[in-house]
């Protein structure tokens, strides 16, 4: 079998285990990859800081593509190399059918570098210091002059799953949507901008095929991702769409899933 050239992963709820912990196997098994010529591209809806934080903690450096796709990031050089960001108007827009279609959804805009939060926002995430910041209200999350990397739409009483159908019927020429998972938080990108499309562009540019990718994910914003790949396995714990649209599965974030299959794909290299 031909081994594969690249190794495209989710964080969250797949390479991960709960509370951000890369366990010492899947370190391990990543590591024997790159060791036999592989590159380990990690895919993202984390911005660039959560990124850093997991490399320097493991030493892994390379690639990354982060905020659902809307940015290209070089780990070792912590550098931003290629952004698709969403346009402050479709940004607005957006919000605006939103909060009639779903009333009471708090707002939120990622820049890459901090998340700007409204007062409604009350979903707060396990950043470095200085990454959220609090505006006065609605109105100034578009006066920022950093290019939005996402928009993101956060309800306490209403699912994902309903959030996300609500933006595609309200708002579906406007904008990318998807979700994490995450209960209650939908994600907003740039119309077009999705993890598949920003992988295999670079790709492309490697000269890799999608035949030589194996590719791991957990939530419906993996799905372009999973299904573009040469080979694609959604984790035991991926929701249920997810499991329903990937043939191939392997066991949890918590039981090491990434590295049972990269130690049996990877033992003869």
């Amino acid at each position: 079998m031909t081994l594969p050239r690249l190794i495209a992963t989710d964080l969250d709820g797949t390479l991960l285990r709960r509370g951000g912990i890369l366990s010492q196997r899947t370190l391990s098994a990543l590591r024997a990859a790159v060791d036999a010529g592989a590159e380990v591209v990690f895919v993202t809806a984390r911005p660039p800081r959560f990124v850093d934080r997991l490399t320097a903690a493991t030493g892994l450096v390379g690639t990354a593509v982060c905020s659902n796709g809307a940015l290209v990031y070089d780990v070792a050089t912590r550098t931003v190399v290629e952004t698709r960001a969403l346009p402050v108007a479709a940004a607005r827009q957006v919000a605006d059918a939103l909060s009639l279609a779903a009333p009471g959804l708090g707002f939120a805009v990622e820049t890459g570098y901090q998340v700007l939060y409204e007062p409604r926002f009350e979903l707060r995430f396990p950043v470095e210091a200085g990454g959220e910041v609090e505006v006065a209200s609605l109105l100034d999350l578009w006066l920022t002059d950093v290019p939005i990397t996402k928009l993101l739409a956060w309800s306490a009483r209403l699912d994902a799953d309903f959030l996300l159908a609500a933006a595609q019927a309200s708002a579906g020429g406007l904008a990318q949507f998807t979700h994490s998972g995450g209960a209650g938080l939908l994600e907003i990108s740039a119309t077009g901008v999705s993890k598949a499309g920003t992988l295999a562009a670079l790709c492309a540019a490697r000269g890799i095929d999608a035949s030589d990718v194996v590719a791991f994910g957990d939530a419906p914003n993996d799905l372009t991702v999973l299904e573009w790949a040469g080979t694609g396995y959604a984790m035991a714990n991926s929701h249920p769409a997810v499991l329903a649209a990937v043939r191939r599965h392997t066991a949890s974030n918590e039981e090491d899933g990434v590295a049972l299959v990269l130690e049996e794909l990877f033992r003869r290299a």
